[in-house]
């Protein structure tokens, strides 16, 4: 029959318990990552933003175009007059009027390089707000990844701090039955009490901390009550991708939508120094307008005093040239500028290229270092498993102390929380490496909820 528990032990398990059960029950549903990842989409505002950007480029666009299209204007006015003047013999006299008139005008952009190169820039700008999208989905996918492994990591450090109070409870409970029929020392006693009283403080502390990654991802997705799926087990971890470390630094090279944008910038640069050459140039349209005017009225002088109305018709059609020969070095000035703001954006792109290549380097070696610490942790948890049992069983021989039993099985507890947490940053290395890569999509996401199964 299993030793009984002190009154305050089973007071305390209890309650841990209970605890437990409160942040550990699932709700009605457990969420995927694929899930939440879909909810957050529609929630986060870093993403949200993005996706407006991209659309006000798209608008952008459209005024561009409408440079190189033709245009219609109506314009249309009103008019009143009096006029009064003393009567002298047979001259003289007053008279008032109205005048309507309307004109109609058109104007067909035929050459003008300026507008010509700030359609094209409006496109590269569109492109741009598009890999800046991609990069925040990107982003959020990721920032989700590391909450949901947060609380899960979280619940692992929980669930095994409160197996470590429960088991150092057992050998409080085991020291104080020795103490008292005589076969140990108080020593025994006050080493496992004060074990079991930091095990509580850890407990505690794990508490909270699960409790903040869970508020951490609630917020994220916009929801209440998360509850991630869990590694399923036996925990079995996907082998790193075929290519090495210099494959990976290639994709990330071609298809990179950082580098993309880099790009881009220097088209847009390249564009603008186009735009500035053509105010050197000239601008031809080809024209043409409608005018109408009439009459309403008297007018007279003397006995001539009579009615009158008329009106008459004006159209024309041509081609207008506009030409600036002389802007006091405006343009010149403008040249040079240009010029050297498409030299930055050339080393930008340098340093956005070395800078993406160091990045997926590095997140190559954290994934392939993350799986060798795994497999050292998995060999650390079963040798931890053997030298706590010798440990025990030498304790009931009487050539080991309680205080050998506390130590092996702090370092088996520790051994877990550890490797619970290196297997999960596995996962969200594999995911950081792919986002370094450029090529982290949904699909990446539904491939690691296949690792995982719901409560």
């Amino acid at each position: 029959m299993p030793p009984r528990l002190p009154a305050r032990l089973r007071a305390t398990a209890l309650a841990a318990a209970l605890a437990a059960g409160a942040l550990l029950a699932p709700p009605t549903q457990a969420q995927s990552l694929t899930e939440l990842f879909d909810a957050a989409r529609a929630y986060d505002a870093a993403l949200l933003a993005a996706r407006a950007q991209a659309e006000a480029a798209e608008h952008r666009q459209t005024q561009a175009a409408a440079a190189l299209r033709p245009t219609l204007a109506l314009q249309a006015q009103g008019t009143h007059g009096q006029r009064e003047q003393p009567a002298t013999g047979a001259t003289g006299g007053s008279g008032h009027g109205q005048i309507a008139a309307g004109t109609l005008s058109a104007r067909y952009p035929l050459f003008n390089r300026a507008s010509a190169a700030g359609l094209a820039q409006a496109g590269r700008a569109l492109e741009v707000a598009r890999a800046d999208l991609v990069l925040a989905e990107q982003d959020l996918a990721v920032r989700l990844a590391q909450a949901y492994v947060d609380v899960l990591v979280a619940i692992e450090s929980l669930a095994t701090a409160q197996a470590a109070l429960s088991a150092i409870a057992e050998q409080l409970a085991s020291a104080r039955r020795a103490f008292e029929v005589g076969t140990a020392t108080i020593t025994d006693t006050r080493e496992a009490q004060a074990r079991f009283d930091l095990a509580r403080a850890r407990e505690i502390q794990a508490d909270n901390d699960l409790r903040v990654r869970r508020i951490a991802l609630d917020q994220l997705v916009g929801r209440a009550g998360v509850q991630p799926w869990p590694l399923a087990q036996p925990a079995v971890l996907p082998p790193t991708p075929p290519p090495g470390i210099d494959d990976w630094a290639r994709l990330a090279e071609d298809a990179h939508p950082q580098l993309r944008r880099a790009r881009l910038a220097l088209d847009i640069a390249r564009l603008e120094t186009e735009r500035a050459r053509a105010a050197r140039l000239p601008t031809v349209d080809a024209i043409a307008s409608l005018q109408h005017s009439r009459n309403f009225g008297t007018a007279g002088i003397g006995a001539a005093l009579g009615p009158t109305e008329g009106g008459f018709s004006n159209g024309q059609i041509g081609v207008q040239l506009n030409w600036t020969l002389g802007s006091g070095g405006a343009i010149d000035g403008r040249i040079a500028e240009t010029r050297a703001l498409l030299e930055r954006a050339g080393h930008e792109l340098q340093g956005a290229q070395r800078g993406v290549v160091l990045a997926t380097r590095q997140a190559y070696t954290a994934l392939r270092s993350g799986e060798a610490e795994v497999g050292a942790l998995e060999a650390a948890e079963a040798s931890s498993q053997l030298a706590l049992e010798a440990t025990q069983t030498g304790y009931r021989v009487g050539v080991r102390v309680n205080l050998d039993v506390l130590n092996a099985q702090s370092q088996l507890f520790a051994t877990r929380r550890d490797l619970a947490a290196a297997r999960y940053q596995v996962l969200l290395r594999s995911l950081r490496l792919r986002q370094a890569a450029g090529t982290l999509a949904a699909e990446d996401l539904r491939a690691l909820d296949r690792l995982l199964q719901p409560r």
